[in-house]
């Protein structure tokens, strides 16, 4: 059964059907007065302080309907990721981190995987800078962990901090991963399912090298319901829906699925905007051996050669459509700093 924890407060979990109309985690400028858009989840709550069964009422994305995760936006392609974070990763840490990956929300983000043993082995899939992995290094011991990533770019970052320096570091695919099957105690991965062109199959991966009882933690994007946010999201990458992370490691074949709602503390709980790291979501792997998921050939190809043309158009508005969140952040502090205290943004 999937569950939610909202912002780390409760345990919840997810049933489908019928529910009372209390609503749960949304605040009344984020339904706009159109609440006959918005589809319910019964919330089975695991403090009895709040009277047993809630309801959560999850924005209805699709009242614009955003394209399926089957057809990539302008940089949820390889190549132009790789590009991408050429030039992203001059300034990653520094910019994008402070707006969007705080050191708070890393932490929060990394409380469900579980890292009690130091001796644990974990895999830090798209660890880019190795932001993230500073947090895993904090229970667990650095010569334990690998950090991957397709961009060399983003790797040499990670190559100069100090507590990383016994990590083992290597380039590769988060669609097909370098580790044999049953290798890891834990999966990691902050910040890369939306550069995946693939994401069942990316998550498909993660089930494989789990070992027996092993947990993958994912952490991402969520997808906005503000039009303006969604225009830009789906422009930009992907950013998927709540029960989509779930389809997605039930049908690889994880159990006990949860998800766990981060976002910076100055959004106050605002979601309307989508979320570059809005939730951590997490699966046990029941069983030894591959994911019970076959799949066909992979989506992208990047031994195929591509159209130059094609590929600046992409890029470029891909990196344009980046600068519109880049700058909600910023609008979002502001509105912080001048609503007051216990009213909505």
């Amino acid at each position: 059964m999937a569950s939610s924890m909202l912002y780390g407060a409760e345990n919840l979990a997810i049933v489908r059907g019928r529910v009372s109309p209390n609503g749960l985690g949304f605040n009344g400028s984020e339904l706009h007065g159109r609440k006959s858009l918005l589809p319910r989840i019964n919330l089975v709550v695991g403090n009895s302080n709040f009277g047993g069964r809630r309801t959560l009422v999850l924005p209805k994305c699709s009242v614009s309907v955003p394209r399926p995760a089957s057809q990539p936006r302008f940089i949820q392609h390889k190549k132009e990721a790789f590009w991408f974070y050429r030039f992203l990763s001059i300034v990653y840490d520094h910019v994008i981190n402070p707006g969007h990956w705080t050191e708070d929300m890393r932490d929060e983000a990394l409380e469900p995987a579980d890292l009690h043993s130091r001796n644990m082995i974990v895999v830090d899939v798209g660890g880019g800078t190795g932001f993230t992995t500073l947090g895993i290094v904090k229970q667990v011991d650095a010569k334990n962990v690998t950090i991957l990533d397709q961009s060399p770019h983003q790797l040499a970052k990670a190559k100069q901090k100090e507590p990383l320096k016994e990590c083992k570091i290597i380039e590769g695919d988060a669609e097909d991963l370098p580790f044999r099957t049953d290798y890891a105690d834990r999966y990691v991965s902050a910040g890369s399912i939306e550069y995946w062109p693939d994401p069942q199959r990316g998550i498909r991966e993660a089930y494989r090298v789990l070992k027996i009882g092993g947990k993958a933690c994912l952490i991402g994007p969520v997808y906005p319901t503000y039009w303006l946010s969604r225009f830009f999201a789906d422009m930009w990458m992907l950013f998927p829906k709540e029960e989509e992370y779930i389809e997605w490691f039930e049908k690889a074949g994880f159990k006990d699925v949860q998800i766990k709602r981060i976002g910076p503390k100055w959004y106050r709980g605002v979601r309307r905007h989508g979320l570059i790291m809005g939730c951590s979501v997490t699966g046990i792997k029941p069983a030894s051996g591959d994911s019970p998921l076959q799949l066909g050939p992979k989506v992208e190809d990047i031994e195929k050669p591509v159209n130059p043309f094609v590929f600046l158009v992409r890029f470029l508005l891909g990196a344009m459509a980046g600068v519109y969140y880049v700058l909600v952040p910023v609008y979002m502090w502001l509105k912080d700093q001048i609503v007051p205290k216990g009213q909505p943004i």
